[in-house]
C-alpha cells in the first residue's frame, strides 16, 4: 500500500536530495585530497572507528616498541625533509636574472630567496660586526629585501673600507657576468685573507673575537669555492679542481659546523667528471659514500654511472634476457635502484622525460628539486658515457617493484618522507605571473612520488552523484515509466525475502507462527 500510494514527485525528491548530498560530499572530498593529499572518509574511519570497532591503540603499553620504532621514523622523515642549500647553485646576478630578462619568468620562489637571506645572515655576520661600520652596514644589507637597496648599502660598505661581504654581494647581484663576478669575487679573496689573519690571532682572546673569527672563515671558504665555481663555469676545470680539493683539505681541518654545510666535495665530483676523471672520483666517492653520512643524488647517481659505465657499452636487454645478468652488470643494475630509491624523480630528467628548469638555491633531498639540481649539471656526464643512459632506460622502473609501499617501508633507505612535495612547491616556480598579474601559465609541473592515485570515496560519491542525478532528471521527464521501473525494481529486490517468508510459512505449524508475529 505504501508503494503504491508514492508520487513519481517523491522519486524526483528523493533522486535529486540523494543526488545534492552525494554532490556535496564529492565537492569536499575533491578538496580535501587536493590540500592533505589523503581521503577525508578513509582519515575518519583510520583514525576514530577502527579504534572503536577493536582496532590497536597505539598508547597501550604492549605496543611501546612500536611506538618508539614510528617516533624513530618520524624523526627520520623529519630530518630527510631538511631543505639543503644547492651546492651547485647559480648566480643570481650573472645568471638567474639575465634568464629573467629573455624570458621574463622568475627563476627562484619568494620562500627560496628568503632561505637565502638568512643563510647569508648565518654566514656572513656576528655579534661584533657593530664594531665595524662597513660590517654594521652589510649586516642591515642582508636583511635587505630590495635588491636595489642590498647593492646600493654594499657600495656605502665599500667607501668606508675594503669589505669582503660587500663584494660578495656585489658579485652575486650586481654582476651580469661570470667574468665580472669572478672579478669582484678576487677582491673580496684579498679582503677576506686580511680579516681571517687578524681575527685568527685575536681567537683566543674571548667569546666575541672566536665569533668573528668563525664568521671571516666561513667568509673565507665561501668566497674560494665561488671563485672555484667562476674557473669551473669559464672553462678552466683543472684550476676549478685543484681549489675544490684545497677546500676540502680546509674543511676537514677545521671543526665548525657550518662548513659542512657547503657540501664541497659535490662540486669536486662534477669538476672532475667534466675531465673524465674517473679514478678520482670513485677516490672521493670511497671518502664520503659512508654508510654514516648523509647521502644525497650527486653520491648515489655518480656511484651508479660509475658501475654502469663498466658494462654499458656492451649492454643489450635482449642478450641480458636470454643468458642472465652477469656480476658486474648486477651491479650496476643495484646501483641504479639504489639511486633510483634514493630519488626516484631523477631518471624522468636524466631520459629527458621532463623538461628541466633552473635549479633553486635550495634543494630538498630525495625531492624534485634536487632531482632538477642534480640533472641539471650532470645530464651532460650521462651522454658522454656510452650506454649509461639505455641501461638507466632498461633498469630504473625496476625499482618500484622492490617498494610497493615506498611511504611505509624502503628497502635501502628510509621510507620516502611525506613532505617532499609541500616543501618542493614552495622551492620550485610552478606557475608564472604577469605584469598584470591576470594570466597564469604553467611554468613547472611538480614531480610528486609516490603518483598519488584517487581514493575510492571520492570515485564513489562521483558515481553515486552521477547515477542519482540522472534518475532525478529520468524521474522528472518520464514519471510513470519511472515508476513502473521503480515498482518491477523494489518487487524484484524483495522477491527472494518473500520468497523465504512463504517456506517458512509452509514448513512451520501456523498456531506456531500465528504466536511468533504476535510476539
Amino acid at each position: 500500500m505504501f508503494l503504491n500510494t508514492l508520487t513519481p514527485k517523491f522519486y524526483v525528491a528523493l533522486t535529486g536530495t540523494s543526488s545534492l548530498i552525494s554532490g556535496l560530499i564529492l565537492i569536499f572530498e575533491w578538496w580535501y585530497f587536493r590540500k592533505y593529499g589523503t581521503s577525508f572518509i578513509e582519515q575518519v574511519s583510520v583514525s576514530h572507528l577502527r579504534p572503536l570497532l577493536g582496532g590497536v591503540d597505539s598508547s597501550s603499553p604492549s605496543n611501546s616498541n612500536t611506538s618508539n620504532g614510528d617516533a624513530d621514523s618520524n624523526r627520520q622523515s623529519v630530518s630527510e625533509c631538511k631543505v639543503w642549500r644547492n651546492p651547485l647553485n647559480l648566480f643570481r646576478g650573472a645568471e638567474y636574472n639575465r634568464y629573467t630578462w629573455v624570458t621574463g619568468r622568475e627563476p627562484l620562489t619568494y620562500y627560496d630567496m628568503n632561505l637565502s637571506a638568512q643563510d647569508h645572515q648565518t654566514f656572513f655576520t656576528c655579534d661584533s660586526d657593530h664594531l665595524r661600520p662597513a660590517d654594521a652596514i652589510m649586516q642591515k644589507a642582508w636583511r635587505e629585501r630590495n635588491p636595489q637597496a642590498r647593492i646600493s648599502a654594499a657600495h656605502e660598505a665599500l667607501e668606508l673600507e675594503d669589505c669582503a661581504t660587500a663584494y660578495i654581494l656585489l658579485a652575486e647581484e650586481e654582476a651580469t657576468t661570470i667574468m665580472e663576478a669572478e672579478r669582484l669575487f678576487k677582491q673580496a679573496l684579498k679582503a677576506g685573507e686580511g680579516c681571517y689573519r687578524r681575527s685568527q690571532q685575536l681567537q683566543h682572546h674571548g667569546t666575541q673575537y672566536e665569533a668573528q673569527h668563525r664568521r671571516d672563515t666561513n667568509v673565507l671558504v665561501y668566497i674560494k669555492r665561488r671563485l672555484a665555481m667562476c674557473s669551473r663555469k669559464l672553462g678552466r676545470t683543472r684550476e676549478a679542481v685543484k681549489m675544490m680539493r684545497d677546500l676540502c683539505v680546509f674543511q676537514l681541518m677545521k671543526e665548525f659546523p657550518l662548513l659542512s654545510m657547503f657540501n664541497i666535495h659535490e662540486n669536486l665530483l662534477e669538476s672532475l667528471l667534466e675531465l673524465q676523471n674517473y679514478a678520482d672520483v670513485q677516490a672521493v666517492l670511497a671518502k664520503y659514500d659512508d654508510i654514516s653520512l648523509p647521502k644525497s643524488a650527486t653520491i648515489c647517481y655518480t656511484a651508479a654511472l660509475l658501475k654502469a659505465r663498466a658494462v654499458s657499452d656492451k649492454f643489450s636487454p635482449e642478450a641480458a634476457s636470454r643468458r642472465g645478468l652477469s656480476t658486474a652488470e648486477m651491479n650496476a643494475v643495484e646501483a641504479i635502484h639504489r639511486a633510483v630509491e634514493f630519488n626516484p624523480h631523477v631518471p624522468k630528467y636524466l631520459l629527458e622525460m621532463k623538461s628541466l628548469i633552473l635549479p633553486p638555491e635550495h634543494i630538498l633531498k630525495r625531492g624534485d628539486s634536487e632531482a632538477i639540481a642534480y640533472a641539471f649539471f650532470h645530464l651532460q656526464h650521462w651522454k658522454r658515457v656510452e650506454g649509461a643512459l639505455n641501461l638507466l632506460h632498461c633498469t630504473w622502473e625496476g625499482t618500484f617493484r622492490m617498494i610497493p609501499y615506498p611511504l611505509e617501508k624502503g628497502h635501502l633507505f628510509y621510507p620516502y618522507p611525506i613532505c617532499t612535495e609541500t616543501a618542493d612547491r614552495e622551492l620550485l616556480p610552478s606557475k608564472r605571473h604577469s605584469k598584470t598579474h591576470t594570466v597564469r601559465e604553467v611554468f613547472h609541473e611538480v614531480s610528486v612520488y609516490p603518483k598519488k592515485e584517487l581514493p575510492f570515496f571520492i570515485l564513489f560519491t562521483a558515481g553515486l552523484c552521477s547515477f542519482t542525478a540522472m534518475l532525478a532528471l529520468l524521474t522528472h521527464q518520464f514519471p510513470e515509466l519511472m515508476g513502473v521501473f521503480a515498482k518491477a525494481f523494489l518487487s524484484t529486490l524483495f522477491a527472494p525475502l518473500n520468497f523465504i517468508m512463504e517456506k517458512v510459512e509452509s514448513i512451520l505449524p501456523s498456531s506456531l507462527w500465528h504466536q511468533l508475529t504476535r510476539i
